[in-house]
């Protein structure tokens, strides 16, 4: 039924074969348009418009965050220039004010980090250490650790219980040692810069976070 020579797009989603309307399923094969149910065309015509809005937004966004560390960064090379110094902290992080303070952008990069094999050790003298406490220890932490050392739906080791372990204010020499082959463990393998901006109604009032992000609408 597709034969290139006939056939001849009149619309999104739709092409003519003669002078016959079809449209492509999920299959590849190009079905008559008047046999497709009524919510079907509806459906496909919803979503085709939503995700033309989506691409073009999407698009938008990507201008702006590049313009945005453009302006960013002409700005910190007329400060080189001027004052011989760079603005922000040893890892890149930066706050930008407007001059009546009600207005501000930062600059922050996160770093990702993995754990190295020194991980398991430290499993091994925190599990000792649940041993030999036994009962005395507390139900909230022994849920801390198994969720630390558990791993999550992607195979990856939870981070954050396990950064949740290192504020356990716990004396046992074992375990100062199991926190410190924790820390060994920990290794930055790349980081990704962000670029957040805030502004509020008056000095007195909290900051308000300019929503980009779709999810967060």
């Amino acid at each position: 039924m597709q034969t290139a020579a006939l056939e001849q797009s009149i619309d999104a989603g739709t092409v003519l074969v003669g002078d016959k309307e079809y449209m492509p399923d999920a299959k590849g094969n190009l079905v008559p348009v008047e046999t497709i149910k009524p919510a079907d065309r509806l459906e496909d015509e919803t979503v085709r418009k939503i995700i033309g809005y989506a691409t073009d937004l999407s698009a938008q966004i990507s201008r702006f965050k590049a313009h945005t560390f453009e302006d960013l960064g002409a700005f910190e090379a007329l400060l080189a220039q001027e004052y011989g110094a760079a603005k922000g902290g040893a890892k890149g992080n930066k706050t930008f004010m407007s001059f009546d303070g009600l207005m501000k952008v930062q600059v922050q990069v996160q770093d990702y980090i993995d754990f190295g094999a020194q991980l398991q050790i430290a499993k091994g003298l925190v599990d000792e250490c649940l041993t030999e406490w036994s009962a005395d220890s507390r139900p909230e932490v022994r849920a801390i650790i198994t969720r630390a050392f558990n791993t999550d739906r992607e195979g990856q080791i939870n981070r954050a219980e396990i950064f949740m372990l290192l504020r356990l204010d716990i004396e046992d020499e074992r375990w100062k040692r199991a926190m410190a082959a924790v820390r060994d463990a920990m290794r930055v393998v790349g980081s990704k810069t962000y670029v957040r901006c805030y502004e509020r109604p008056r000095l007195d009032a909290p900051w308000q976070a300019v929503t980009i992000d779709l999810a967060r609408a």
